[in-house]
């Protein structure tokens, strides 16, 4: 019999899959931060934009899937981040509309900005996208400033669970260093990515020489950043929730939570080291193109790893720093059981979806992306 326990951490970790493959298909936006110094003549930029430009409604599409499965299966998290930091999601939900109307419009005889417009606002993308998405998900280990009171429920003048203690809306995660320093390395994670996806999918001898002497320093960035994240991670403090709802801070939490889960340890350790195979074959092997799927593999597993983290072994996965006790986990902020069983016959469609994807994308880059191509292809970015 599937029990309500069983459906929380199922849905925790259909959350945490989501993510993973969300912050793997963030090369577009690392790709849009990159184009401008990767390519040096007009005919570079629009292989590289073209590159990427295909995939984008892949990334914009998981982004949404993830929101709203979050609406779905978490709605008291969906209703007090989404609707207490609404000015970071928005900046967010920005930045990407501007890159779907950047891509489809640059190249529109007519259009009001002019192809160099759209094209800053695809470098603007490039650079708010992926950092802001680190400093959303750090706030899953760092916490908000928010409270949540279910008893408001009963109140027919103010009906409203949870509080937002900060004017700024979100904006004060910027405030927190760490915040900051994870949203630096999915930027630079982005970036990597992006780079070994352009050796894989772009033919031009300038372009590639200078994606891998542009991958030695952007690795290098990733990785200072990120092992300075998983440094804080391990040895920081978390909350507990007990069984009975107590919540309580527990010295090196997240270092417990690896310890005491052999299967997430395991993932996160493949993870870092497919991400880092991927990039010193591709450094080491001048003939090795295919580092994007080593990397990108070893992304989704490691975030993946790092969300479970965050929500499973009893921990808070959005602490609150106002009100401990207000903080968000499973057994408090999850949908009624009866939602969560519909939800969970719905997710089984989901290796048709992978599957779906998978082949549109074998189709889409069947062949790399040449000068010729752009010459005589019929859709061009």
């Amino acid at each position: 019999m599937i029990t309500y326990t069983f459906l929380q951490f199922y849905w925790w970790f259909i959350i945490s899959l989501l993510g993973g493959l969300l912050v793997f298909l963030l090369f577009v936006q690392g790709g849009n931060s990159l184009y401008h110094w990767l390519g040096r003549d007009e005919a570079q930029r629009r292989m590289l934009i073209n590159s990427t430009g295909r995939k984008w409604e892949f990334t914009f599409t998981t982004l949404v899937t993830f929101g709203g499965a979050f609406f779905a299966s978490f709605p008291l998290f969906y209703s007090t981040s989404f609707g207490g930091a609404y000015w970071l999601w928005m900046l967010i939900l920005v930045s990407f509309v501007l890159q779907a109307v950047s891509y489809e419009f640059q190249s529109k005889v007519g259009n009001v900005l002019g192809r160099r417009g759209y094209r800053i606002l695809l470098v603007v993308n490039g650079f708010m996208g992926p950092f802001l998405l680190g400093v959303a998900v750090a706030t899953f280990f760092t916490g908000a400033d928010f409270t949540v009171n279910k008893l408001r429920l009963g109140d027919v003048t103010n009906p409203v669970v949870s509080s937002w203690g900060s004017a700024w809306h979100g904006l004060e995660a910027l405030s927190n260093p760490w915040n900051v320093v994870l949203g630096l390395g999915v930027f630079f994670l982005a970036r990597v990515l992006a780079l070994l996806y352009f050796i894989n999918n772009v033919r031009d001898d300038e372009v590639e020489s200078r994606a891998r002497r542009f991958l030695k320093f952007e690795s290098i960035l990733f990785l200072l950043f990120f092992l300075s994240f998983v440094g804080r991670l391990v040895t920081m403090p978390g909350l507990a929730v007990e069984s009975w709802g107590r919540v309580t801070v527990q010295p090196l939490k997240y270092l417990n939570n690896l310890l005491e889960q052999p299967f997430v340890m395991g993932m996160f350790l493949l993870g870092v080291v497919l991400v880092l195979c991927g990039i010193l074959l591709t450094l080491r092997v001048r003939a090795f193109r295919r580092g994007i799927w080593l990397s990108g593999s070893g992304t989704v597993l490691t975030v993946t790893a790092l969300l479970l983290l965050a929500g499973w072994n009893g921990t808070c996965f959005y602490p609150s720093t106002a009100d401990p006790h207000s903080s968000l986990h499973l057994y408090n902020s999850c949908a009624s059981p009866a939602t969560l069983q519909v939800m969970s016959v719905v997710s089984l469609l989901i290796p048709f979806v992978l599957a779906y994807i998978f082949y549109c994308w074998r189709a889409i880059d069947r062949k790399p992306i040449t000068r010729q191509e752009m010459e005589s292809g019929e859709h061009k970015y």
